[in-house]
């Protein structure tokens, strides 16, 4: 656990480096300050409303105990064990198995679980998929990917502005310059969104760790990694933001080895193996 928190700090100090690169080398000193001021701002905008967009892009229904006593006394018992405020449950209408987390802190914060995956999963499973979500809320990965996704963002908008200098304004630049456009436009994102990557596959990693200790077990968290990994095979969601994919317990995405190399989410089979090695 100190290892992926370690190497999240790392990461996400190496990502600040490269937008202060950029800045750098849009326009000096300004460019720097200029950059730094637009990815705050970014940054308090994603942190304060995201969950809202995202509860309401998936059409999630929050509910009492009422109307799901299952899922509604399955979260209470994680959040009590977890010794974090009950967050506000919803549930997704999609048969896809999957479950996320959000909210702007431990205060503010909501779970969401798919139609689908409350039918596929027995009770223990479903403990161990809500203690990965809270320790998501826990670890506060909803705001560390808030701003490694805003910062990441701002470099590939800025790449794109060079790209389209480059093709309007290169003639008559100098060699140097012309080589940092092309460093601006080409290299750089593609570095800010394999340290972004990198960001995500770790809190998954930490979130697994976190939520196994919270039940003092890792089995059912681990069964239900299993039966999530062959259910996002043979019932995807529908209508996925790519931009959102990160938040899932599981990556809803499918695709080939290509998409696999830059996914979210580390390996299943690793996930699943660390789990299983898990001492309490």
């Amino acid at each position: 656990m100190v290892v992926n928190q370690l190497k999240t700090v790392v990461l996400l100090g190496a990502l600040t480096g490269v937008l202060l690169f950029v800045g750098q080398l849009v326009g000096g000193a300004s460019g720097l300050t200029f950059a730094l001021i637009f990815a705050i701002i970014m940054n308090l905008g994603s942190y304060w409303f995201s969950d809202k967009i995202v509860l309401r892009m998936y059409r999630a229904k929050q509910i009492n105990e009422s109307e799901n006593p299952r899922l509604y006394k399955i979260v209470k018992e994680v959040s009590e064990k977890s010794k974090i405020p009950m967050p506000k449950v919803y549930i997704l209408p999609s048969d896809g198995l999957n479950a996320f987390a959000t909210g702007r802190n431990p205060k503010h914060a909501a779970v969401a679980a798919t139609a689908g995956i409350l039918r596929a999963l027995n009770d223990d499973e479903l403990k161990g998929v809500m203690a990965h979500e809270i320790a998501h809320v826990g670890n506060r990965d909803i705001l560390i990917s808030s701003i490694a996704a805003t910062i990441a963002g701002v470099i590939s908008y800025v790449a794109f502005m060079a790209r389209w200098a480059a093709i309007f304004g290169g003639r008559g630049r100098d060699s140097g310059n012309i080589v940092s456009l092309l460093v601006l436009a080409i290299i750089t994102p593609l570095v800010a969104t394999i340290i972004q990557l990198a960001i995500s596959r770790s809190r998954e990693y930490l979130a697994d760790a976190t939520g196994a200790r919270i039940m003092q077990s890792s089995s059912g968290l681990a069964s239900a990694l299993e039966k999530l990994e062959a259910g996002a095979k043979n019932h995807p969601m529908r209508n996925v933001n790519q931009a959102t994919a990160h938040m899932f317990i599981v990556s809803p995405l499918r695709g080939g080895a290509f998409l696999k190399l830059l996914s979210t989410h580390p390996p299943m089979n690793l996930r699943i193996q660390k789990l299983r090695n898990m001492k309490f």
